[in-house]
């Protein structure tokens, strides 16, 4: 479509019913004619760190930790840089049973052991598997959002798909951890590996 065209269509008479008009043609061809951009979800997209974060909350209460952990306060941890914001803090305001949610941001592995949940940003994909070799059987719940990172360890990996947050359990580390999954979450997981 031309700049003169479009420029004849602004300029025609001024009755409603026309300029109504004119403005859903402008708008048809406009939306038919420029060729349509998909840009992909990016690591800094609010809306999806929001939805991220409240499958984090749905992860924690369908796993059950052995007795003596996280029976009054379970600590979330994020490693790495903070994809969340402000997002994550809201878990504190919410309960998992008599449990409260404590949100900590963690730049040091050493620390990870006081944590019932790690969510391991992608930038820790780089020492990742020394990471969660040092935290081999330790009841914790290990979350990430990488494609690849579940055959490292990650007990929970969410991937978004067609636009959709999906995620992935490893069963099998999830056991070894001690944690026992839901069968509920089981069967909303895409795929679950023993």
């Amino acid at each position: 479509m031309h700049l003169r065209t479009l420029h004849r269509l602004i300029r025609l008479p001024a009755t409603l019913i026309t300029r109504s008009v004119c403005t859903w043609l402008l708008a048809l061809a406009l939306g038919y004619g420029l060729p349509i951009v998909h840009t992909p979800a990016q690591a800094n997209n609010p809306l999806e760190y929001k939805v991220k974060a409240a499958f984090i909350y749905n992860f924690i209460a369908f796993t059950q930790w052995p007795d003596g952990v996280a029976d009054h306060t379970i600590n979330l941890c994020i490693y790495g840089e903070d994809p969340f914001g402000k997002e994550i803090d809201k878990l504190q305001e919410k309960s998992v049973g008599a449990r409260s949610i404590k949100v900590l941001r963690m730049q040091n592995a050493g620390q990870l052991k006081q944590c019932q949940v790690i969510f391991f940003s992608r930038s820790a994909d780089d020492n990742l598997t020394g990471i969660l070799s040092g935290l081999a059987s330790a009841p914790v719940l290990t979350l990430a959002d990488n494609p690849n990172v579940i055959s490292q360890g990650i007990a929970i990996n969410m991937n978004l798909v067609n636009d959709k947050i999906v995620f992935e359990i490893n069963l099998g580390i999830a056991r070894k951890n001690g944690l026992d999954i839901s069968s509920k979450l089981l069967q909303l997981a895409i795929k679950v590996h023993q």
